[in-house]
């Protein structure tokens, strides 16, 4: 993919939160190999700094708590991104929990990485990943595995950039 040359840089950093959402991992009995993958695309694409990093089980009401916790203006974070739950499994109910939390959807974003990813699998149309707002942060929740969650995330890098300027009244 090359999609990840943002037309301008911003004039703030993103400041970004990654949740990671898995039963094994939060366990420790798996190793998160998704949020960190995320952290490295945000650190060296968008030059973001990383506010927070979590990681908990595939539970609607823990995840829509992080998601208005991190989202919460005394924060102070532009991006949150989830990595897990967004499969067909009976638990995965993160985009569940996300809608549950957002002020405003925006299906169009998850939409058009799907769109970018679909050259490299199909299975990027199993993903129920959904993207939204609350308050001024962005949210998206990108799928489980390290592949899918960092190709669903550089499909996205170049818009990203005017989304945050846009979330922050600075466009």
């Amino acid at each position: 993919m090359s999609h990840d040359n943002p037309s301008q840089p911003l004039s703030r950093p993103i400041r970004a939160a990654v949740l990671t959402i898995s039963d094994r991992c939060s366990r420790a009995e798996a190793i998160d190999t998704s949020g960190p993958a995320l952290v490295e695309i945000l650190r060296t694409h968008l030059n973001a700094t990383i506010q927070q990093t979590a990681c908990i089980p595939d539970d609607l009401d823990q995840i829509a708590a992080q998601f208005i916790a991190w989202s919460a203006p005394d924060q102070h974070i532009d991006l949150i991104l989830s990595t897990g739950g967004t499969g067909l499994s009976p638990r995965d109910v993160t985009p569940e929990a996300a809608r549950r939390i957002f002020d405003r959807e925006h299906n169009a974003l998850m939409e058009l990485a799907r769109l970018r990813c679909l050259p490299a699998s199909p299975r990027t149309y199993l993903s129920r990943g959904v993207a939204g707002t609350r308050a001024r942060t962005l949210i998206l929740t990108l799928p489980g595995s390290p592949r899918g969650a960092t190709e669903q995330l550089q499909a996205l890098l170049d818009i990203l950039p005017h989304a945050i300027e846009t979330l922050r009244g600075d466009a």
